[in-house]
């Protein structure tokens, strides 16, 4: 048997080889960073002489696994994701030259993406058709932004001398094995990195040649192969969308999302003791590499897939399902097992009872600014209201919701905080044209507001302050709870930190803007401040008793079938 073998070689001496990228290999996913540190460290290396001979010192990359195949055409085993990367380096740099002076690159050719080679001829074109495709046009757009910024700005930089560095000074280790199994070595090398992850292990376990019978054509098993390497992506990819990712999960974003499905199965719920304890699951229950077990696990998982599809795509379901995940009224996994277990008629009313479950004993006349339910009730509230319309098809982005930190924000102001001294100046100012003249004392307050100028006394800004706030709550009742559930609406933090302390009409006027602009309202908010529960005409620049009571009313109108409304009796 021949032994593997080591050397070193320069990336000039890489560009004759064509090279092979199986389908259990991982999916390029180089960051901006990444990519950014690799051309920075070339860029700073300084070849030196090493003990006054022709030989100079060379900048070392991490090694390049390979299996030769035939001639010049290699298998990679590993290091795929820097031969990538190095190849978009090259191919940059021989954009400098014209055509028949353009120097020689090594080929890449996907398993499971058939026109690579003819895509990496033109990096630049973006695509979104795959997520590969997708991260290798961000990585080349990196490239190409480094070179340009260097070149106008560093007069000392030089293109010739960074690809004579490249080229000649920089060099892998290359590791080339004669061993049968190149998924058996891939996984042995990886698993102790920390950034391979369990998905991309489970995935050599799924296309190891070794899962077939021995009477099994290679043609057959080549097809097999490609065959969940492409339900893979597909998964992969479906799951890369956020709508569908924040639906089912409060995670934070992750570079392979599939692992959600797999961990789902594994039933891990903490890993951090044993980070592969969902790959050494699977590589137990497919520890007898039988085609069957492959088969009927593979089924498993992309019936996990379907399900959630289904799930998404069914509004009610999409919308109910969301809140009980980000309420934490249920797990996905319990909910996987109802949805398997019932029929879809007793699944929905398992859904509908979750809820109810929950709050049926809750008094919304009981919630308080700090409760802890009160966001829960008020993202309730906006998706029942949005389900309640026939005739409107749209969704609740819980994407938008969960990425960003979501507040309840008082409607009528309060007098518990007041704005800072930085910004005390600007929030008379906006609040000045909203004065009312014919709300009595409203002419003094005017002078008043248009005559103070120590800003720094504590003491005298409390008193106009407090003077401001009576004035725009004028049409509320003197005995109404301010921090009560009928003055309280959902917003994003952002949109909280612009009219942090303003009054009503400051509040209306910054979410039209932002609404205007692009910005998530959720609609039962938009619905308060722009008035759709009061009579007309309205009071544009007041919340009023008559306001607040009737948004009152279309709170319980819109959850008394799912929380109670009972008056507690003392």
């Amino acid at each position: 048997m021949v032994e593997n073998f080591l050397e070193l070689k320069t990336i000039n001496e890489l560009t004759p080889y064509s090279f092979y990228i199986p389908a259990y290999q991982r999916g390029y996913r180089w960051t901006k960073q990444q990519v950014t540190d690799l051309l920075e460290d070339i860029k700073d290396f300084v070849p030196q002489p090493v003990d006054n001979q022709e030989e100079k010192t060379w900048y070392c990359l991490q090694p390049i696994v390979v299996k030769k195949l035939n001639n010049n055409h290699y298998e990679v085993i590993d290091g795929q994701q820097r031969l990538t990367t190095i190849y978009l380096i090259l191919h940059y740099i021989n954009q400098g030259y014209v055509k028949d002076r353009q120097k020689p690159n090594f080929s890449l050719d996907y398993e499971t993406r058939k026109d690579t080679t003819a895509f990496l001829k033109n990096p630049a074109k973006e695509r979104d058709d795959n997520i590969d495709y997708c991260y290798i046009s961000k990585a080349y757009k990196v490239i190409t932004e480094w070179f340009e910024e260097l070149e106008k700005n560093d007069l000392d930089f030089s293109l010739t001398e960074f690809e004579t560095n490249f080229r000649k000074h920089t060099k892998v280790v290359w590791y080339e094995t004669f061993e049968d199994n190149p998924i058996s070595i891939f996984t042995r090398l990886n698993i102790g990195k920390i950034s391979l992850t369990n998905s991309e292990l489970i995935k050599a376990l799924f296309l190891n040649t070794s899962n077939y019978r021995k009477e099994a054509t290679e043609e057959r098993i080549r097809l097999r192969q490609i065959e969940i390497a492409t339900e893979w992506d597909e998964i992969e990819y479906g799951l890369q969308n956020d709508k569908l990712w924040y639906f089912l999960t409060n995670e934070e974003k992750k570079e392979n999302r599939i692992e959600l499905i797999f961990k789902l199965i594994a039933n891990e719920k903490d890993t951090a003791i044993d980070p592969y304890a969902t790959f050494r699951f699977f590589s137990n229950k497919m520890k007898s590499q039988t085609e069957q077990i492959v088969n009927s696990t593979w089924k498993e998982i992309k019936s996990y897939y379907q399900r959630f599809n289904e799930w998404y795509n069914e509004r009610d379901l999409y919308h109910k399902i969301g809140f009980i995940l980000y309420a934490g009224l249920s797990t996905l996994s319990k909910l996987y097992e109802y949805s398997s277990n019932m029929k879809k008629s007793d699944f929905k009313e398992k859904i509908e009872n979750i809820i109810k479950d929950k709050y049926k004993n809750l008094n919304l006349k009981d919630l308080q600014y700090e409760d802890k339910n009160v966001v829960s009730v008020l993202l309730l509230y906006n998706i029942l209201t949005m389900l309640q319309n026939n005739n409107d098809d749209s969704y609740f982005p819980f994407n938008l919701f969960k990425e960003y930190r979501w507040n309840v924000e008082h409607i009528a102001s309060v007098k518990d905080t007041m704005p800072e001294e930085k910004d005390r100046e600007r929030w008379i100012s906006d609040v000045l044209p909203y004065i009312d003249e014919t709300i009595q004392g409203g002419t003094e307050l005017i002078l008043k507001i248009k005559n103070f100028s120590d800003i720094k006394n504590e003491e005298e800004f409390k008193i106009l302050f407090s003077e401001i706030i009576n004035h725009f709550n004028y049409h509320m009742d003197n005995e109404c709870d301010v921090n009560g559930l009928p003055n309280l609406a959902l917003l994003d933090e952002a949109t909280n930190k612009g009219y942090k302390n303003a009054v009503f009409p400051i509040k209306r006027k910054t979410i039209i803007d932002r609404d205007k602009s692009g910005v998530f309202i959720p609609l039962c908010t938009k619905n308060v401040f722009l008035k759709y529960f009061s009579d007309y005409p309205p009071r544009i620049s007041f919340w009023t008793k008559d306001d607040r009571e009737k948004y009152e009313d279309d709170l319980n109108r819109v959850l008394s079938q799912y929380v109670g409304l009972e008056v507690k009796v003392d």
